[in-house]
């Protein structure tokens, strides 16, 4: 087995049915990881997970409401019984976004933005670690933000709620690894997705700021995560791996 190889494990990625989700399901079913396919839009999870097969992989859709704790516990339950029995590897990709003055933000939006950021990956953690370490190993990648690494005028909430994730990557590590789960996090910059459209030239000039210059693609952030996944990363523990064009490094 090659250090890249996923050949044997069962993968669960949430917010994987479209932009930076979609690239890393691919990616690690590319690698011979069962993939299951985790989102809200089952037309569009169906597509990646049939994109898969075609290329001779393995996938399945799960439809995944991470609104509140009860839901997270179920898609748990349902991905190991999907994964015969285990989940290897959880990449907790699924979030939000909302950028916008402090002032502005309502209450809701607030609970909301904690709700699926923070803690659908706290409890999704909770009901899948303590298995990979009753068996000795397993592997978790949080997908976080450049912009938790560093003030920003108008991502208060969204920053701040993905620096809560890097600090939980490093407690998780702290709580895990000695078990054989290894816990990291990729520091995603600005990537070219359908999510990101919306931002037109902004999304150049906030990638402008970085050494590269330019906005990411998905199956950039995807390799980085395919690295973390697998066992050329066997004593990387606890890190938050900038895959943001440099622009936290300067």
């Amino acid at each position: 087995m090659t250090a890249f190889s996923l050949d044997g494990n069962v993968a669960l990625v949430t917010g994987a049915t479209s932009g930076i989700g979609a690239a890393i399901a691919t990616a690690l079913a590319e690698q011979g990881a069962h993939v299951l396919v985790a989102g809200r839009d089952g037309k569009r999870g169906e597509s990646v997970v049939t994109g898969i097969r075609e290329k001779g992989g393995k996938a399945d859709f799960i439809s995944a409401d991470l609104s509140d704790a009860a839901a997270v516990r179920r898609l748990a339950r349902e991905a190991v019984e999907a994964g015969g029995g285990r989940v290897d590897i959880l990449v907790n990709n699924a979030g939000a976004y909302p950028f916008g003055p402090t002032a502005e933000m309502t209450e809701e939006q607030f609970d909301k933005l904690y709700a699926l950021n923070v803690k659908a990956k706290f409890f999704l953690v909770a009901e899948l670690a303590p298995a990979m370490a009753a068996r000795g190993k397993g592997a978790i990648v949080n997908i976080s933000t450049q912009v938790a690494a560093y003030g920003a005028a108008g991502m208060a909430l969204y920053g701040s709620s993905l620096a809560a994730v890097n600090l939980l990557t490093k407690a998780w590590a702290a709580e895990y690894g000695p078990s054989g789960v290894r816990v990291n996090a990729v520091g995603v910059g600005p990537t070219r997705t359908e999510g990101t459209v919306a931002m037109g030239e902004g999304l150049d000039q906030l990638a402008a700021q970085a050494p590269a210059g330019r906005p990411a693609a998905p199956e950039e952030i995807a390799a980085a995560v395919v690295y973390l996944a697998g066992d050329g990363a066997s004593f990387v523990q606890g890190v938050l791996l900038p895959v943001d064009g440099g622009r936290t490094a300067v």
